[in-house]
């Protein structure tokens, strides 16, 4: 176990709501933060890679309001430099050295909600995220004496990281990190509406509404699933390219769906927006399966018809991670991946230093990017890859 602080490099958010442009503003501070060691089923990880999802986006701008200072960043995947005490107990396999992709609802195991296998989130998990805390209980981040709070039990836009061990899942180091990082989050959340949600039968069609990150990880899933007939909804025209060059076999504006009377057995909301639900819900096919995993103001309201639901054997569903359950599902992504079926780096549009934070997030509102990756791969990363593997080596001695 680590004995002392960690001095890390990482993005901390100093107000909210922040105003655009961001890179004016400067919501986001890059400098020095310090670690505390790892505590009981607890890990130290060396970043690798960190992507830029909307999720954090809706925390500059104040629709998910969360604690300041807080450094943020969900979506990551690095190597374990340390572990804490009772760590294999809590997930076998966590040792030095190890790659580990990082999910944002860590699971207890013991709830309630941990018992509907992935349906709804664990609710001690839901506390911890909402008080910027670890799911263990209290918070592992300072800066000059002053508590810094995590985000959803992650902090990934930094060079290193304090994590629940309930918050990792290993992956295998053929697996590259920036592709690692987007399993936790994008895929689980995009995929997993079809794969956990909505599972698409033979001959069925599907529809995404909203082609962001999310939104293309649910086509790409839909292609590994060998989905006959994969549909894109979205206003930009880039994003309804990508979603052809990803798989999509048409591709509309929501006008141009409903205007042509395009209908799907299931349509996923990916947008985030009471507009795009309705859209996804106006499109669905009779007797089909309306999914919604985009997360929207929570003033947001929107119109459906309780008649049509009634009469045309609709259902609505709600996912929130997709359904997931990351220790269960993270592997079967990886095995889809390794086919060739699964092409997670087609979700990459841009890779950005940590020092650009503000001005990528920027990129994001402005739906100039898709998945943006921070990569980690300085000399700082590399000291603490070898240090974890050091640590490993002498560890195997031991024994």
């Amino acid at each position: 176990m680590t004995a002392e602080r960690t001095l890390a490099r990482g993005a901390v958010l100093e107000f909210t709501p922040a105003t655009r442009p961001f890179a004016d503003s400067r919501p986001l501070s890059v400098g020095e933060v310090e670690i505390d060691p790892p505590r009981t089923g607890e890990l130290l990880v060396a970043i690798e890679a960190a992507g830029i999802c909307h999720s954090d986006l809706s925390v500059l701008t104040g629709v998910r309001p969360r604690p300041v200072p807080m450094l943020l960043g969900h979506e990551a995947a690095g190597r374990i430099v340390s572990v804490g005490p009772d760590v294999p107990g809590l997930v076998p396999g966590l040792v030095p050295g190890q790659r580990v992709a990082m999910t944002f609802m860590p699971r207890c195991g013991s709830c309630a909600g941990c018992a509907t296998e992935g349906k709804m989130p664990c609710r001690a998990g839901t506390v911890s995220n909402g008080e910027g805390t670890l799911l263990g209980g209290g918070r592992r981040l300072a800066r000059k004496g002053e508590r810094i709070h995590h985000h959803l039990g992650v902090s990934g836009f930094a060079s290193h990281a304090v994590v629940d061990a309930r918050t990792v899942v290993p992956v295998p180091d053929d697996v590259p990190a920036p592709v690692a990082a987007l399993l936790g989050c994008a895929v689980l959340t995009g995929g997993g509406a079809l794969l956990n949600a909505a599972p698409p039968r033979p001959g069925q069609s599907v529809a995404v509404v909203g082609l962001g990150g999310v939104g293309l990880a649910a086509v790409i899933t839909a292609a590994a699933l060998d989905v006959e007939r994969i549909i894109g909804i979205d206003a930009a025209d880039a994003k309804l390219e990508s979603a052809l060059a990803l798989g999509a076999d048409e591709t509309y504006t929501s006008e141009e769906a409903e205007r042509e009377g395009v209908r799907a057995d299931i349509v996923i909301e990916a947008a985030g927006h009471e507009s795009a639900f309705e859209t996804a819900f106006r499109i669905t096919a009779a007797g089909g399966t309306t999914v919604t995993v985009g997360l929207p103001s929570p003033t947001a309201t929107a119109r459906v018809s309780p008649l049509t639901v009634t009469a045309e054997a609709r259902t609505v569903i709600g996912s929130y991670l997709g359904s997931a359950v990351p220790s269960r599902d993270i592997p079967r992504y990886v095995e889809l991946w390794r086919a060739g079926k699964l092409n997670v780096e087609g979700l990459i549009s841009d890779t950005i230093d940590l020092d650009g934070i503000n001005e990528g997030m920027d990129a994001l509102a402005e739906g100039r990017a898709l998945r943006q990756i921070i990569r980690f791969d300085g000399p700082a990363a590399h000291a603490a890859r070898t240090a974890a593997a050091a640590q490993h080596t002498t560890q195997q001695h031991a024994e």
